[in-house]
């Protein structure tokens, strides 16, 4: 036999349908045992990064996770998910639920469609990725850049955390409409960019990567900013160590595992993010719980390492529970929530953003999307100077931009100190013994 032949590149693809034949995912909804949430159960066949793959999928519907239950030690996965609409009521939705079958079920072709995280050939519009250092106004030089180069800004995220900034915009060009395929226009708008990123601060680098591509968003953002250690805290870094998630690594050398245990204030896409980070940092989840039907939200993790080792070195704990953190704080959304809704047009984004910097306000995170010729954005704004936004300038900022068109949502960053709760492992009892040792790096905010 040809050995090219044998160990063809496709042969692991092979494998799996194989295997996926052998051993068809099996999705169970269930609208009866709970009585305050759907219980969605997904066993199949187990393979590395699938708990993500589930939790993207129930992520991307809006679904809030209440509680799940995770075992994946072996060959099969088992998982059992609480999940509610954002109001929290059970899922009626017959599409829903039936597109969530179709998705996880044995007939899909999810899994080999969302391995390959990164960029995806797109003709519609050009994936542009900037990291930098974060300062008032950046985005609104941002925008301003692309619009001077004839750039529609038609989606971008915004995300702000530790002094620096990450954004994943799609943009179009002004009179096709389609993506921007210039080779020489494609080198200026990465060179303008990145010298605006740059700024005064030669300290830390800045990057900017143009493609033809559809970006999974939020994941990149998060690989982003771990790329760029935005994990790394600084001297004149002030968060109120309260602020912070609790997070606690100790190590079960019974079992061969690390166990960590991340308490924090319960928002949505908590679940994705936190998987997410793991999954990037090469950890495998083994067994998990979470619990998030209060304002606090518990997870607990049994990971190794893909070789089967649990954490092993004090400087790796501390990395892994900095890393955690980052990863939950970068969504938290810090100040005001202001909604823009309207008629899409050439240079808005680059617009509003200017009347913002104008007037002395920071943007922390954004949102921006367009569908069917209208513009819907979603702003989070504190005062440059670090005071509480003046409800005067919000109605100057209103009175410009349209009262009909900018509405502002209310102040939804401010979090407050999660109470502290006594240590516990739910799966404990899963096991007869416990062995755990923690070296004295379990950070605990009290």
């Amino acid at each position: 036999m040809d050995i090219n032949m044998r160990f063809s590149p496709n042969m692991d693809d092979e494998y799996e349908k194989l295997i996926r034949r052998m051993n068809p995912p099996r999705v169970v909804i269930d609208n009866e045992t709970c009585k305050n949430a759907t219980v969605i159960q997904v066993d199949s066949a187990n393979r590395p990064g699938i708990l993500l793959e589930v939790v993207q999928v129930l992520t991307d519907l809006n679904l809030i996770i209440t509680k799940a239950y995770i075992s994946s030690d072996g060959g099969w996965f088992m998982d059992v998910f609480n999940v509610t609409d954002q109001d929290g009521n059970k899922i009626m939705n017959d599409e829903i639920l039936d597109y969530i079958k179709k998705v996880l079920g044995p007939d899909s072709c999810f899994t080999s469609s969302l391995r390959s995280v990164g960029v995806k050939p797109s003709d519609d519009h050009t994936a542009i990725e900037l990291t930098g250092s974060d300062r008032p106004g950046l985005l609104s030089e941002v925008s301003a850049v692309l619009t001077h180069l004839k750039c529609n800004v038609v989606s971008a995220e915004v995300w702000t955390h530790n002094t620096r900034a990450a954004a994943v915009m799609h943009v179009t060009d002004e009179e096709t409409g389609s993506a921007v395929t210039d080779p020489e226009r494609l080198t200026r708008i990465r060179e303008l960019l990145c010298n605006v990123l740059k700024g005064s601060n030669k300290s830390r680098g800045a990057k900017t990567v143009v493609s033809h591509g559809v970006t999974l968003t939020t994941r990149r953002l998060h690989q982003m900013m771990f790329a760029d250690r935005d994990y790394e805290r600084t001297d004149d870094d002030m968060l109120d160590e309260k602020q912070r998630p609790n997070v606690e690594v100790v190590n079960w050398y019974d079992k061969d595992y690390s166990v960590v245990t991340i308490r924090s204030k319960d928002r949505p896409k908590l679940l994705f993010d936190t998987v997410c980070t793991l999954t990037d940092m090469q950890y495998v989840v083994f067994h998990a719980n979470i619990d998030a039907e209060g304002p606090e939200a518990y997870q607990e993790y049994y990971i190794r390492h893909q070789d089967g080792s649990p954490v092993n070195s004090d400087a790796e704990r501390e990395r892994l529970m900095h890393c955690l953190e980052a990863a939950i704080e970068r969504r938290v959304s810090e100040g005001l929530k202001l909604e823009l809704c309207t008629t899409d047009r050439v240079g808005l984004l680059s617009n509003v953003t200017r009347i913002f910097r104008e007037n002395s306000l920071t943007v922390t995170r954004a949102e921006v999307s367009t569908k069917d010729g209208k513009a819907v954005n979603t702003f989070y704004v504190r005062d440059a100077s670090g005071y509480p936004v003046d409800p005067k300038t919000i109605d100057s900022i209103r009175e410009t931009i349209g009262q009909t068109i900018l509405h502002v949502k209310g102040n939804s960053g401010e979090s407050k100190p999660a109470q502290e709760s006594p240590s516990r492992f739910l799966f404990g009892g899963l096991f007869k013994s416990r062995s755990f040792v923690n070296f004295g790096l379990v950070r605990s905010y009290s």
